[in-house]
């Protein structure tokens, strides 16, 4: 069967078919400065992707010239479901990654990366330079594809050393480093609690925002949380 060319108008056209003015309501109070939303859930953007990326996409790709958000996160998603080897995947998350603009795509689409687990070193290799980006969502994609795909014993030790490479000032940034030092604990709670207590070489912003996701976790036993708790009031 031969495949149909994408074009931004064929991509607008259907996201303007599932716009959802409530969901664009709630999703644009949760996406402060982010005005282009038209309120496609997410579901819906993930059923369009995959059609996509039957289709002929790549060009429309390459032209970034989105109006909506919904747009750039249907590109990320794309590169995530798009038949292709790995080589060639990541060439097209590198040329992604500077167009993230908000934590919502950077999470969804990170999250989606899930041939990462049948390539682990390949993907660990490719994120190691987003730590050290003095770009607030290149360091936030580093830091949740860590979360999303390298929760793993033997990924730990060197996956703290780069969570305390990321100088961007940017909050999000800030706050997936400590997101992920919490997912890390949640797994691995006696290894973090020693390097929480003897080890830890984060900013102080990071290290409290680390104990908050800490304390907010379900997977984290009461016992832990009570040492977590007692540390963040001993400042």
């Amino acid at each position: 069967m031969e495949k149909e060319k994408v074009t931004s108008q064929k991509v607008r056209s259907r996201l303007k078919e599932l716009e959802d003015e409530k969901y664009r309501e709630f999703h644009s109070g949760l996406l402060p400065g982010t005005e282009n939303i038209l309120g496609v859930r997410l579901p819906a953007l993930r059923s369009l992707a995959k059609e996509i990326a039957k289709n002929d996409w790549e060009e429309w790709f390459f032209q970034k010239n989105d109006i909506y958000y919904e747009e750039t996160m249907l590109r990320g998603l794309v590169t995530a479901y798009a038949k292709m080897d790995c080589d060639t995947r990541l060439s097209y998350i590198r040329a992604f990654v500077p167009d993230i603009n908000n934590w919502a795509v950077c999470d969804c689409v990170s999250n989606t990366y899930k041939d990462a687990k049948k390539f682990p070193e390949k993907y660990w290799e490719f994120i190691a330079p987003y730590f050290l980006s003095d770009q607030e969502y290149e360091a936030r994609f580093g830091a949740v594809m860590l979360l999303s795909h390298f929760v793993k014993e033997e990924y730990v030790e060197e996956g703290l050393l780069r969570l305390e490479e990321i100088h961007q000032e940017g909050y999000y940034a800030k706050m997936a480093a400590a997101w992920a030092i919490s997912v890390y604990f949640a797994a691995f709670p006696e290894r973090m609690l020693k390097y929480l207590q003897e080890e830890c070489r984060l900013d102080e912003f990071t290290y409290r925002k680390s104990l908050q996701k800490i304390l907010e976790s379900y997977r984290v036993t009461k016992e832990d949380k009570a040492v977590i708790r007692e540390m963040r009031q001993r400042g």
